[in-house]
Parts: C-alpha cells; sequence; structure tokens
C-alpha cells in the first residue's frame, strides 16, 4: 500500500495479513459516508487460488480493497482460508479503468467486453458481489447466441469442437435457468477454460477442481454448468459463504441436477441418493467452514443437494422444484439468505408446520 486517504486527507491504516483496517476519526452516523482512496501495487502468485498467474495469463480475483458484510456491531470477516470462500460482500456499483500491453485481452464482469480488446478502455456495472477481471494471452475464442446474451468461451489449446461442445452446453443451461428461475443480468456470459472452477458475476473459470490437474471433458461440462448456476445463487441471491455456504454450493449443485435430468428425460435417482446419504456421517451441511475436516465438500455440496432434491420426494418431484425455484427467486433477489430464512420460506411454501425433515440435515437455531 503506497497510499491511503479518507475524505482526501492521508490517514494511517493497517494491513495484517489480508485485513486492512482503518481508523475513522469520528463515528458515522446512520446514512453518512466517507470517501476511501487507496493507491497500491501488486504482484500475482504463481500457483495462487484465483489471484494467480496461470500460464500466460492473469487472474485478478479479490484484487482491490474489499468491503466486509457488518453483523451484530462488527465486521463479519473471517481468517482467510485455502478452500472455500472467506469473504463476504454485499451488492455494490463497480466503475473500472484499465491498461493493458498488447497481445492480451481483458475479459471482465463487464458486459461490454470486445474480443480482441483494445489495450484501454472503461467499464461500469451495477449490482454486483464483486468484478473479476482475466487478462488473457492469445485465446482461442468460440462465440455463440443465446436469446439476447452473447456467450463466449476462450480456451488455450487446439481444441475448437470441444469449445464449441462447451458454449452448447453453457447456451442449454442458460436456457434452462432462465426459464425455471429468472432472467440472467447481464448480456455477456464468458467462459474462461482456464484456472480453478470459480464463479464471479458475469464470468466463470473452468479447467481443474482442487488437488487435481486439468479434469477430463464431462467433468469440465459439469464444472461449466455447476458454475452458470452460481449466477443466481450466489451473483443474484446472496449467502454468507463461510457461515451457509451450503446456500449457494448446495443449491448449485441442485440446479444443475435437475438441468442435466430434463436434459436426459430421467426422472431423480432416489434410490443412488440414499446410498450416497448411507456413505456420509450425520453433520449438518450448515456449519461454517472450519467446523468441517478436507471431506467438507461431502455435505455443502453433495449431502445439500440431495436433501434439497428430498424436499420434492412425494411433493411434486421435479415439476414442483422447478417451481419452487422461480418463487424462491422472486422473493429473494437481490437479496441475502440465510439458513433460517430458507427454513422460514420452505415452510411457508408447503405448509409445514413444524421442523421435523430439517433438522434431519441442518443446524436450526
Amino acid at each position: 500500500m503506497n497510499n491511503v486517504t479518507l475524505n482526501d486527507e492521508q490517514v494511517e491504516y493497517n494491513l495484517e495479513k489480508d485485513t486492512l483496517s482503518i481508523p475513522l476519526p469520528k463515528e458515522l452516523e446512520p446514512g453518512e459516508g466517507a470517501r476511501v482512496h487507496f493507491d497500491y501495487e501488486f504482484t500475482l502468485p504463481e500457483g495462487g487460488l484465483r489471484f494467480t498467474k496461470s500460464n500466460d495469463n492473469y487472474h485478478l480475483a479479490q484484487f482491490y480493497p474489499m468491503v466486509a458484510t457488518y453483523r451484530s456491531n462488527q465486521w463479519n470477516k473471517k481468517d482467510y482460508r485455502f478452500r472455500g470462500e472467506t469473504y463476504h460482500t454485499g451488492f455494490s456499483d463497480f466503475k473500472v479503468s484499465y491498461e493493458i500491453p498488447e497481445g492480451y485481452t481483458i475479459v471482465s464482469t463487464g458486459e461490454d467486453d470486445e474480443y480482441p480488446s483494445k489495450t484501454d478502455g472503461t467499464f461500469d456495472v451495477n449490482d454486483v458481489k464483486e468484478v473479476f477481471i482475466a487478462i488473457l494471452k492469445e485465446p482461442m475464442v468460440i462465440q455463440k447466441q443465446e436469446g439476447d446474451v452473447n456467450i463466449r468461451v476462450f480456451g488455450f489449446e487446439d481444441k475448437e469442437d470441444f469449445y464449441s461442445e462447451i458454449s452448447d452446453v453453457a447456451a442449454g443451461a442458460l436456457h434452462y435457468f432462465q426459464e425455471i428461475i429468472g432472467p440472467y443480468p447481464f448480456k455477456q456470459l464468458d467462459i474462461v477454460l482456464d484456472g480453478l472452477g470459480m464463479e464471479y458475476p458475469g464470468i466463470v473459470t473452468a479447467n481443474s477442481i482442487y488437488e487435481s490437474g486439468p479434469v477430463n471433458p464431462e467433468v469440465l461440462k459439469y464444472i461449466v454448468v455447476h458454475e452458470l448456476a452460481h449466477q443466481w445463487f450466489y451473483g443474484i441471491i446472496s449467502n454468507d459463504p463461510y457461515n451457509d455456504a451450503w446456500l449457494d454450493e448446495g443449491f448449485a449443485n441442485f440446479v444443475t441436477g435437475l438441468y442435466n435430468l430434463t436434459s436426459n428425460d430421467q426422472e431423480i435417482p432416489y434410490e443412488s441418493m440414499e446410498e450416497q446419504l448411507g456413505s456420509l456421517e450425520s453433520i449438518p451441511v450448515n456449519l461454517p467452514l472450519d467446523q468441517y475436516d478436507r471431506h467438507m465438500s461431502s455435505y455443502i455440496y453433495s449431502k445439500s443437494s440431495i436433501m434439497l432434491f428430498k424436499i420434492f420426494e412425494n411433493r411434486g418431484g421435479i415439476e414442483e422444484a422447478e417451481n419452487y425455484l422461480k418463487v424462491y427467486y422472486d422473493n429473494y433477489k437481490y437479496k441475502e439468505v440465510d439458513t433460517q430464512e430458507f427454513v422460514r420460506f420452505t415452510k411457508k411454501y408447503f405448509s409445514l408446520t413444524d421442523d421435523f425433515f430439517f433438522k434431519e440435515w441442518l443446524l436450526l437455531e
């Protein structure tokens, strides 16, 4: 950090690991604001977690000072972890100016990126939880239109046919999600086939998962659909990814499963789901991240999505699940949901009188 100013006056600050704190000279009154300016520089790590230099590409994730949410008279900020997301932000508006070297193209949360891009420019984006920028060297680009949305797939190998397959899968998933959940909020959707699978507003990355190299083609297609599902569950319906990670990961897995089932004209495979549940412990899916061991994904991703499917067993199946998702979206778009609110909504939706079903897999207050 070279310089930090508060309301145009230089101030002292403290940067400890990933927490930047700036003491205010006086308390802010409700509705009052403060203008903070940061002057800083960084070098991207190789092999970093999302904020990284990958091959000849640069992934700028969480690269700017992000304002944490505020809960119960304190900042909702957790220690950095290498698994899961430990930051939680609200919806904000951004204006970004950039200059990049010749030979590179910029792909971002902004919905007006061009290919090949200019070496300088600006973009505005509103009502997003964060901004992600990828600066890519000589990618292969496949574009496909789905309704009003331009889908762009950026790859880095001689695999044009496969990248076209990815664009087809993305178009099918985008069409389905818009139909059963609600409208996608941008006119552009970018898929960067490089780095860890991860969602950001208007853009996703997909190539590998934790502790593995590049995944096989079928797994990659699944990851792309899962990350696209996050445009609704995280991008539009917000949740705390540290204390309630299951609400975006479980829902993303759930709607990805619905898409795959309907695409193949299949029923919900409850028998195999029960077998999966039988191999898991009776651990709730909504614990904070630090309360899971290395098998965290088995609960936050898998068990939670299975239990979401089980809500609709004997309650209308796939058709009712799709109706439920639309009502859920209409109620909570651009709002934040926690476990208690999810339970309250679901009980109301199905006219349930007790918490019996939820106590099997959720820790309730």
